[in-house]
């Protein structure tokens, strides 16, 4: 299989999946009476999600001003696939797909983990060879982050909510999924790696 070659992002495409994952916050907290965004903790997804979308890119900056790069260099590619998931969510509960598609909640913890651990493998595995190790570390990062999530889901709404008597058959396939999203990340990123460290054919 050919490399996957990586293309430059434009600097506004993670700025707008930004503020239109706030904006979509903002009205399920804000606006009074929407039925489908009752208890699922959108106060603290107003204030979480935000600062977890903009972490990554605040911790690239500051390792980039140590070592010089420039804001061009920047990986807003990365960037966006890393806040896409939070997007997805909001989205997801602003439709109503969590509640009006059974299966939507179990391909989002999968597609949305291989969106955000190719997005942190693209960033943090530039350097790591040889390719199975880049697997290994993406997915076991994955791996990681599926259980932090589950346990912040469980602390901010499921232990005093109605989901209480399901939530451990629930956590483990969310986990699980999530698991098997990093993986898919990781092989992804391994041909990207593969990609940017062949050097170019001369003609």
């Amino acid at each position: 299989m050919a490399p996957v070659p990586i293309r430059r992002c434009p600097s506004w495409l993670p700025a707008l999946v930004l503020v239109l994952t706030v904006a979509q916050l903002a009205v399920a907290e804000w606006v009074p009476g929407i039925d489908r965004f009752a208890d699922k903790a959108f106060g603290a997804r107003l204030v979480a999600y935000p600062l977890l979308m903009l972490l990554t890119p605040a911790l690239w900056v500051l390792v980039a001003r140590r070592r010089g790069s420039t804001r061009e260099n920047a990986p807003y590619g990365a960037f966006t696939l890393v806040m896409l998931p939070f997007l997805v969510d909001v989205t997801g509960n602003s439709l109503d797909l969590y509640d009006a598609i059974g299966w939507w909640d179990d391909l989002n913890h999968f597609a949305n983990w291989a969106l955000l651990l190719t997005g942190l493998g693209l960033i943090l595995c530039r350097r790591v060879r040889p390719a199975w190790a880049v697997v290994v570390l993406v997915t076991g990062l994955g791996a990681v982050l599926a259980i932090g999530w589950e346990l912040g889901e469980w602390y901010t709404f499921i232990r005093h909510g109605t989901e209480i008597d399901t939530a451990y058959e629930d956590t483990l396939g969310d986990e699980t999924l999530g698991t098997l999203g990093a993986l898919v990340a990781g092989l992804v990123v391994a041909r990207a790696s593969r990609a940017s460290a062949t050097p170019p054919v001369s003609r």
